[in-house]
């Protein structure tokens, strides 16, 4: 791999964990000055609720893409334990096709439905449209798409312990 296609990876891996990291921790931070601000001031920020069930569906997403960067997703491989050691590859190969499938159908799916929430003019919490809330869904599927269509072609080698 070109050494600019390695500094491209590394920074793209960098930024998914730092907004992971980010998102995270206001997550926690507005969940917590809720619950303070309701049990002690008797009050709460009206849009605080809403912004923090984004923040899951974005952190959710950013997690299972960055499981996806070296195929560490939680697996059922009982398969991969009961077949022989030459099968397992060519598994690997089915389940990671399957994997890409189901997130290609994902992704179209959820283009589209951002794509009419965006139509609709939707709104999720302070004036924010809900399509930039949601658009993590069908970028994330396609991100993790891509990838597992390279795990694919070369497969992360899976222990049988």
């Amino acid at each position: 791999m070109p050494q600019a296609a390695k500094s491209l990876f590394n920074a793209l891996r960098w930024a998914e964990g730092a907004l992971l990291a980010l998102l995270l921790s206001s997550m926690i931070g507005l969940g917590a000055t809720q619950v303070l601000l309701r049990n002690f001031f008797d009050s709460g920020l009206y849009w605080g609720d809403s912004a923090v069930r984004v923040m899951v569906l974005w952190v959710a997403m950013l997690g299972a893409m960055v499981a996806s960067r070296n195929d560490e997703h939680i697996r059922i491989d009982l398969a991969n334990r009961l077949l022989p050691a030459e099968l397992r590859p060519l598994l690997q190969r089915f389940v990671n096709f399957f994997t890409f499938s189901v997130l290609i159908v994902f992704a179209w799916y959820s283009f589209r439905f951002v794509q009419y929430e965006y139509e609709d003019g939707m709104i999720a919490f302070a004036n924010v449209p809900a399509w930039l809330c949601e658009a993590i869904m069908p970028f994330g599927a396609a991100v993790m798409a891509c990838r597992y269509a390279l795990h694919t072609i070369w497969p992360k080698q899976q222990d049988a312990t």
